[in-house]
């Protein structure tokens, strides 16, 4: 198993009780209110990192004024839909609904992988992309009954 692997475990727990946390705290705190917490909580977290890096000598960043510029396009998404999230669980959206809503953005980030990215069209990922169209197809139906 390639070491990716791992981190892209961490990566979907760690964002899936990102979603379960902010449907507990959005009955508890506004939408801009609760993603500035959210972020700003985010930003000292990774600040811990850089200095953690830092005193283990094991520091190797780095940065361009294009990194910079799509990390900003990057911050922008995260604190708009991190703002969207509330606002989905303040007017009684279902926690149910998120996988197919991450989907949704699953199937944005491939075809940008392979539209942009030059990345194989496989059939695994073109059904991949198929089906997370219609988990939000089947959302907005679910959500009609």
């Amino acid at each position: 198993m390639t070491t990716w692997f791992w981190y892209a475990i961490a990566a979907a727990i760690l964002y899936g009780l990102h979603q379960v946390f902010t449907k507990l705290a959005a009955n508890h705190i506004s939408d801009g209110l609760g993603g500035l917490v959210v972020e700003t909580t985010a930003a000292v977290t990774i600040a811990i990192y850089l200095v953690f890096l830092w005193l283990t000598n094991s520091w190797t960043q780095k940065a361009t004024a294009t990194g910079i510029g799509y990390s900003i396009l990057t911050g922008i998404s995260v604190g708009a839909g991190t703002v969207m999230f509330f606002l989905l669980f303040q007017k009684n959206g279902p926690l149910s609904a998120v996988p197919m809503i991450l989907a949704g953005g699953a199937a944005l980030m491939a075809m940008c992988g392979i539209f942009f990215f030059k990345e194989t069209a496989s059939w695994p990922r073109l059904l991949g992309i198929a089906l997370s169209i219609a988990g939000l197809l089947l959302l907005r139906y679910s959500s009609e009954n």
